[in-house]
């Protein structure tokens, strides 16, 4: 596990609100929703979701390399009663160099 570094300019953060309670829902939420039925055999149908993504983050410390990034997302959603988080990566997964990163026993998830 390690750090993202936005402190050289490279890279971005946004985050996207979807409030789908008693209204259409986008495409984006009709996906989670799926990924939700598919990999927890559950009926679920999502109330809010939440969408972060960390666009061409470089490393912890920028410094030394900027050029590797990585593009991921979390996915938080909720019926009212149960919630759940989706980690998405890139296609390709973490561009990362770990050998040059402090720790090199690097996991991609989250604890």
């Amino acid at each position: 596990w390690d750090n993202a570094d936005f402190s050289r300019g490279v890279g971005t953060t946004f985050y996207q609100e979807f409030l789908t309670l008693n209204t259409a829902k986008p495409p984006f939420v009709r996906d989670v929703e799926a990924k939700v039925r598919q990999y927890l055999r559950s009926s679920y149908s999502a109330a809010w979701t939440l969408k972060i993504t960390w666009e061409k983050a470089p490393a912890y410390a920028a410094r030394t390399d900027t050029r590797r990034t990585i593009t991921y997302q979390a996915v938080l959603t909720t019926d009212g009663f149960r919630s759940y988080v989706l980690m998405l990566y890139q296609e390709g997964g973490m561009q990362w160099d770990y050998t040059r990163l402090a720790a090199t026993n690097v996991l991609i998830g989250y604890t």
